[in-house]
């Protein structure tokens, strides 16, 4: 008998081709798009129903259904807006509001894709869920599942994947992990597939527009109350408009002139201050990480390896020590700029991932202050 495949499909060319892939391998796949957004979401606000793809965002589920009908395979689309709602949007919003920079790809992996719809891949007797991921699982000699880069170092999405579990590992199947993104357009395109040349999309789902502060207000009803610019000495530099605006690193939309260029360097939300430093003052060499995840099972002691701090960054040698099964703290052998609390620290050995968790603080080469 066949083994079922569950196609985690987006209505892209990825999963697309993965579920190709999948079934090229003998697997008997069905395809399943999660609707993680209300009716009427997919259009912008100037726009119809009726719009042309070219310039409204389409309910994926269309083009997933559309490739499953060419691979001759069924589809289904669950109905997860509530769930999303309340596991992936309002964490955002929570996030912003603590002074946070979130990453709700990174929830959603966890909670929606490696959590709903992998518990109900299980219920339904699948012996597999598959994505459209840049990212390799192994085995290793011990029978431990790892999970490694891709081997396109410029689609590589293993840093959003640090989460999973040898339980998740064991189930998971990433089919376009030693494909570059060219190659797998020319696979959609010799099969016909009506997205083979659709774009990326480069924003947050919910977020189409790119205005974080407009749709954290529209959602909490709040108004966020103005409060003090101030420098690292506690100095008060000026007003700004609300800590929901802003995030470490941030230079434009300060509305404020000084005499050299000024950047977001911590956010207070207690003291509702948001604190501005010069270029050189950015920069950290110690980052602390909660929530983490081992995907192997936590080390006995100190160890060397690499980490990335942020999504598009290189790799960097650091130093790591944990802090009990859950928390560790990094030392950074190179201090980086604009670390920021929220976002995801990743470990690396080699093209294989160690685990990964959440920035809550760091601690600034000069000046050895650390965020509260």
């Amino acid at each position: 008998m066949k083994k079922k495949a569950l196609i985690a499909m987006s209505g892209g060319v990825d999963s697309s081709v993965a579920a190709k892939e999948m079934l090229n391998m003998g697997y008997d796949c069905c395809g399943c798009t999660m609707r993680l957004l209300p009716a009427g979401a997919y259009e912008t606000p100037s726009q119809g129903p009726d719009a042309s793809p070219a310039g409204n965002a389409d309910d994926p589920s269309k083009d997933a259904e559309k490739v499953c009908r060419a691979l001759g395979i069924p589809f289904f689309s669950l109905d997860l807006c509530s769930e999303f709602h309340k596991n992936v949007i309002l964490r955002f919003v929570s996030a912003y509001e603590k002074g946070l920079t979130p990453n709700p790809c990174i929830d959603c992996n966890r909670t929606m894709k490696f959590g709903l719809l992998l518990e109900h891949a299980r219920r339904e007797g699948y012996d597999a869920l598959v994505t459209g991921h840049y990212a390799r699982t192994e085995q290793d000699k011990d029978g431990r599942f790892l999970l490694k880069k891709a081997l396109d170092p410029s689609k590589d999405q293993s840093y959003v994947l640090y989460n999973l579990t040898q339980e998740e590992l064991s189930v998971i199947r990433f089919p376009l992990g030693s494909l570059t993104k060219a190659r797998v357009r020319e696979l959609a395109a010799a099969s016909g597939f009506i997205n083979a040349q659709k774009k990326e999309s480069q924003d947050i789902c919910f977020v189409p527009d790119g205005d974080y502060a407009g749709m954290i207000q529209a959602l909490s009803g709040r108004q966020y109350e103005p409060g003090n610019f101030v420098d690292l000495t506690g100095r008060v530099l000026g007003t700004h408009r609300g800590i929901i605006h802003y995030t470490i690193g941030q230079r434009k939309g300060l509305n404020i002139a000084f005499g050299t260029p000024k950047y977001v360097y911590r956010i207070i939300p207690e003291r509702n201050e948001v604190v501005l430093a010069d270029n050189e003052e950015l920069y950290d060499d110690t980052v602390h990480v909660t929530d983490f995840n081992w995907i192997n099972g936590p080390p006995k002691g100190e160890f060397r390896c690499s980490v990335k701090i942020r999504y598009r960054q290189c790799e960097q040698p650091a130093l790591i020590i944990p802090e009990g099964d859950r928390a560790v703290t990094i030392k950074l052998e190179s201090p980086q700029r604009a670390v920021t609390p929220g976002q995801a620290a990743v470990l690396y050995a080699g093209d294989t991932v160690l685990g990964g968790g959440t920035i809550t603080r760091q601690t600034n080469v000069l000046h050895g202050a650390a965020d509260n």
